[in-house]
């Protein structure tokens, strides 16, 4: 299924892996019981043991919701933001002290960091949250990291920590993401209706997976958290970080995910053009408040030739937004294959969508730029 073996790829990747981000799923530290203690104090031993190797280690941790569902005693999971955040407020206190207590017998020390989507969608946040998280590194401390479930509500929210896990990453520049979850990696085929289906041990072409999965294609073992995690690693790879996703059920899983001569999981190949910092913030940080629709020949001058996006080229505006927001970019067959920062509101460009950009002025009464979007403020995706 793919030229490179994952000895060859573990070898290669961990012979300069100094900083590596573990997302730890709330499938591992849960079960309809509540918090797996035996289970956390299994992978913080590993984690002890990688950190007095010299690694860096920065754990994205689920399970603040669980952990108060058992603290309160609740079995049914909660239906509001209100009831999350509540027993996230409970929960999260709990799970800390919990990673204290047990990072603390191997003489480690702890610190938290919650965020939310607005901390890394804003440049200076994002940077500040950045330069918090190297000097925690800096002090040999392990950053615990969650999002700030206590007080983020829909629009803010990540989704799920496997997007924040991979921001996270690229925000550190890191050189391994490993997510473990209740998977033991991507299959070929969905496992759960096939029994021949095969783990696939490398993936080269993330994009290409990622597309089937997009497709709702059978032919990938593409339903419910794969899906994100598949997501998550494509933005990682985006920026030049492999990922490494297995089962953090199994005992033992960061030892071997360490160890270049056995098999774990599914290693995921980065893209070799990494996209600037900037870029990346722009693609994968910031949630699009609207689209444009472009015709064909500015598709053409923005993909093959690096050009700005103009006035004439644009057809059609959906949603409300405001100068310098960002936008998904759709070709005339509604595909997106970019998105940029915009240098006029969806109101403006109603008005000059189609003109030529000497047309603006006399039309708006002003100028600001002669690009709809700056070649600068765009991604290809």
């Amino acid at each position: 299924m793919t030229s490179v073996s994952q000895q060859e790829f573990k070898k290669r990747i961990l012979r300069r892996c100094r900083r590596v981000v573990v997302k730890i799923g709330s499938q591992v530290l849960s079960s309809p019981d509540g918090i797996e203690e035996g289970r956390i104090k299994g992978l913080v031993r590993d984690l002890a043991e990688l950190h007095e190797q010299g690694k860096e280690l920065v754990v994205v941790s689920s399970g603040a919701v669980a952990s108060g569902m058992t603290r309160l005693g609740l079995k049914d999971k909660p239906k509001t933001i209100p009831q999350k955040q509540a027993l996230a407020a409970v929960g999260q206190i709990k799970l800390m002290a919990l990673y204290e207590r047990c990072f603390s017998r191997f003489d480690k020390s702890v610190a938290q960091v919650l965020l939310t989507h607005e901390d890394l969608a804003d440049r200076r946040r994002y940077l500040n949250a950045k330069h918090t998280l190297q000097t925690l590194l800096d002090l040999s401390l392990i950053p615990v990291v969650n999002e700030n479930d206590t007080v983020a509500v829909e629009e803010m929210k990540f989704g799920d920590n496997d997007h924040l896990s991979a921001l996270v990453a690229t925000l550190l520049e890191a050189d391994l993401l490993v997510m473990l979850s209740d998977v033991a990696g991507v299959y070929d085929r969905d496992p759960r209706l096939d029994e021949a289906a095969e783990l696939i041990s490398v993936i080269e072409n993330i994009k290409t997976v990622r597309t089937k999965l997009s497709g709702k294609s059978q032919s990938l073992y593409g339903t419910g958290g794969i899906a994100s995690k598949i997501s998550a690693a494509e933005e990682a790879a985006a920026a030049g970080i492999p990922t490494l996703i297995a089962s953090g059920l199994e005992a033992g899983i960061l030892r071997k995910i360490f160890d270049p001569e056995q098999e774990s999981g599914t290693c995921i190949v980065p893209e070799e053009n990494r996209l600037a910092s900037r870029k990346h913030w722009i693609a994968y940080n910031l949630k699009p408040t609207g689209e444009i629709v472009v015709d064909e020949g500015a598709v053409e001058a923005l993909v093959h030739k690096g050009r700005s996006l103009l006035p004439s080229g644009l057809r059609k505006v959906h949603g409300s937004f405001g100068v310098g927001e960002c936008v998904r970019c759709l070709d005339l067959q509604g595909r997106e294959f970019a998105r940029g920062l915009v240098n006029y509101s969806a109101q403006e460009l109603e008005q000059i969508k189609g003109l030529h950009t000497s047309k603006i002025e006399k039309v708006l009464g002003y100028k600001a730029y002669d690009e709809i979007i700056h070649r600068d403020d765009l991604v290809l995706l």
